[in-house]
């Protein structure tokens, strides 16, 4: 846990120079080494995927000149100019860039996230605007990046960069074009050389299809991510391995597939999310009706959650549960049983036990409550699961194309966390416990939306579940990570027991799901 908790400082560091300043975030992390794979996954262009089919897609890649021929041995003298010519300003983009380009890109995804992770203020009328992409500079700047939104946005930098790299191996092991460094031994590279063939190049597929879907998902962050885009293209040509034909085709490929993914983006469903007030007071009204066990709607008694902010704010994404999910297709399919009535034996006993907590914190508690927090202003719960992933890959020293799957299916996984648990929020419209007894005070914020399931739980239950299947030796340490981040929300008094148990076990079905789908997609 303590090296955990050094990361997380470190990109708290990290998140804070982008807050302050988006002219340089070009900073290594502590422990983070140049990639250099011992396994360079020459068959993941037949991997499965979600979207592409990399067998029939056409990309309109140009077949690449051959190495023996005029154009090409420009190319390469056009490299050792720039290479004798270098300056501080690419040395360190060479360090910045050589531990992977899906590490660093998921490490400025979740730095933005931390930016726009704000709650809106109300206005003068009392009232709350709504973010707006079709005007992302006006006030409230678009996004809200609230953790659906995250685990969204994450999934989709995720996919987008995974389905790159699956058809760009399959066009590398296609045309064969070697690396610079093999067919001219005077070029000396500034980064691990291997066998993998240049053309096209995965550095500048990934950072074109980043590129593309973040500045759709961060619209006011265009010019701060054209520069790191363009950044990530050249490195590899700086560090004489890779030409430019070899970062034209990988440029284009990027952008092709992030046509591919930006149609579903677009069309998934979250444009709908946020309701409106009419929709609002219709879940407000369904409030009093429970699943009985016998599958019929009854009047139980229960009282429905109630925003506790002043004035009541709208809740967060009330319809996020209706996106459209990558592991299943109705989220009835995957919802979790009714919670106990607010009347319950079982609710007043939890009830109490976060009265003891509230009046009798301890340091011990504390510390767990506020490193597990990731409210406002934070990388989201999805983002600390990311930034957790994020070591373990490292150091595994994994392929950029197994590092890009890794991630997609965990951020799939949490997107459908995500999903379920808005579905079992808004379903159910479960009130927070200070709802019931005000006498009890959080440790933390209050997030503004019901409390069964806990969100911090199921998303930390799928993550901890892939992640122990893709790490079997730290697979006690995860479960045992999960289990602390979901009792953080009762420590903290935000949630009820029985909201934070049963979000685990949803959150563990999700990422079983992710797992079934790793031992199908030809990776393993």
């Amino acid at each position: 846990m303590k090296n955990i908790r050094t990361s997380i400082i470190v990109f708290t560091l990290f998140a804070l120079a982008i807050l302050g300043c988006n002219k340089d975030i070009t900073q290594a992390d502590a422990g983070w080494m140049a990639l250099n794979p011992a396994k360079l996954d020459t068959a993941a262009g037949n991997w499965k995927t979600s979207i592409i089919n990399s067998g029939t897609d056409n990309y309109n890649i140009p077949v690449p000149t051959a190495v023996t021929s005029a154009a090409y041995q420009q190319e390469i003298a056009d490299l050792k100019t720039v290479a004798a010519n270098l300056t501080d300003a690419q040395r360190t983009a060479i360090t910045y860039w050589s531990v992977g380009g899906v590490l660093r890109w998921n490490e400025i995804m979740r730095a933005l996230v931390t930016k726009y992770n704000l709650p809106i203020q109300e206005s003068a009328d009392g009232t709350y605007a709504i973010p707006d992409q079709t005007n992302p500079f006006a006030y409230p700047q678009f996004p809200f990046s609230n953790p659906p939104y995250a685990a969204r946005a994450y999934a989709y930098v995720s996919v987008a960069q995974y389905e790159a790299l699956v058809a760009a191996y399959k066009l590398k092991m296609q045309y064969r074009r070697p690396a610079p460094y093999k067919t001219d031994a005077s070029i000396k590279p500034l980064v691990p050389v291997n066998d993998l063939p240049s053309y096209p190049s995965e550095d500048a597929v990934i950072a074109s299809v980043s590129l593309e879907i973040m500045k759709f998902l961060f619209p006011t962050e265009v010019d701060f991510l054209n520069q790191k885009a363009a950044e990530h293209k050249q490195y590899k040509l700086w560090a004489g391995a890779a030409v430019n034909s070899d970062i034209a085709a990988g440029d284009s490929l990027g952008k092709v597939i992030a046509t591919k993914i930006l149609a579903r983006a677009k069309t998934d469903g979250m444009k709908n999310a946020v309701g409106n007030a009419g929709k609002w007071d219709s879940l407000a009204k369904r409030t009093l009706i429970r699943m009985a066990e016998n599958g019929k709607d009854t009047i139980s008694g229960d009282a429905g959650w109630i925003s506790q902010d002043a004035p009541i704010r709208p809740p967060m994404l009330p319809f996020f549960g209706n996106v459209k999910a990558w592991f299943f297709t109705n989220p009835a399919s995957v919802r979790m049983p009714p919670p106990p009535a607010t009347n319950s034996a079982l609710v007043k006993t939890q009830i109490d036990e976060l009265l003891g907590y509230s009046k009798n914190p301890t340091r011990e508690n504390l510390a767990i409550v506020h490193f597990w927090a990731d409210g406002a202003g934070s990388q989201t719960p999805p983002g600390h699961w990311n930034a957790i992933a994020a070591d373990l890959i490292q150091s595994a020293q994994m392929s950029e194309v197994r590092t890009a799957r890794n991630f997609a299916l965990l951020n799939m996984s949490m997107m459908d966390a995500g999903i379920t648990c808005w579905d079992n929020k808004y379903t159910y419209y479960h009130p927070r416990p200070c709802q019931l007894n005000p006498e009890i005070k959080t440790m933390t914020g209050l997030p503004n939306f019901p409390g069964y399931t806990s969100g911090h739980s199921t998303f930390s239950g799928a993550a901890s579940t892939y992640l122990a299947y893709l790490f079997p030796s730290q697979a006690d340490k995860l479960t045992a990570q999960a289990k602390e981040a979901s009792l953080s929300r009762i420590l903290g008094c935000i949630h009820l027991r029985v909201d934070c148990e049963i979000g685990l076990l949803s959150g563990n079905k999700i990422g079983q799901l992710a797992i079934d789908r790793a031992k199908t997609d030809g990776a393993d």
